[in-house]
């Protein structure tokens, strides 16, 4: 497959326009938005690393052997 990266400029109404227009197409076109500023750099967690420390928690405080299922 070839690709191509191109960089649309979403502040315009124009660059809006494109962007709704290639999101489409989700077979064809793949969008990947930036990290903002505040979290570049940072622990970010996936939602299985979340859940289970939720999991870990509450079974810690209930003193319960519960599973949750994502």
């Amino acid at each position: 497959m070839n690709t191509v990266k191109v960089q649309i400029d979403v502040s315009t109404p124009t660059g809006r326009r494109l962007l709704r227009e290639v999101a489409k197409h989700p077979k064809t076109a793949k969008i990947e938005y930036p990290l903002p500023n505040s979290v570049s750099g940072k622990k970010l967690y996936t939602v299985k690393e979340v859940f289970s420390e939720v999991e870990k928690e509450l079974n810690e405080h209930y003193g319960s052997e519960c599973k949750l299922k994502i």
